[in-house]
């Protein structure tokens, strides 16, 4: 029994480690693409930036709630091995963070989204 434990606490972890891994890339990549997409708004007239620059931040929220979504399953799957009551409760108001935060960014986007389609149809 206690191998099989061992066996599943080991992979438990390597999938943590293998979430954590890809949430690192989408938002360093998301980061990265959205800073270039930012400066590349100095070429634009003032007119277009700000519908430009919405956009922008719409795309970069989407890619930061994907790894919000994604961290949050790493920290269910963390928490299923943790040792102590202490390791638990740390995980469960990490995941509790980060519930609140993708929460707020989805209230944030579906808004923006809202107003943008809004503008667009006054137009």
């Amino acid at each position: 029994m206690e191998i099989v434990e061992a066996i599943v606490t080991d992979a438990t972890t390597l999938a943590v480690l293998f979430i954590e891994a890809v949430v690192l890339a989408v938002i360093t990549g998301a980061t990265l693409l959205a800073t270039g997409r930012m400066l590349g708004l100095a070429t634009v007239p003032g007119s277009a930036r700000m519908e430009r620059s919405r956009r922008i931040w719409l795309d970069y929220a989407r890619w930061l709630v994907a790894g919000l979504t994604l961290q949050i399953g790493a920290d269910i799957l963390e928490s299923s091995i943790a040792p102590t009551w202490h390791a638990i409760a740390q995980l469960g108001a990490i995941a509790l963070i980060r519930t609140f935060l993708n929460y707020f960014l989805e209230r944030d986007i579906r808004e923006v989204s809202e107003l943008a389609d809004r503008h667009r149809a006054a137009e």
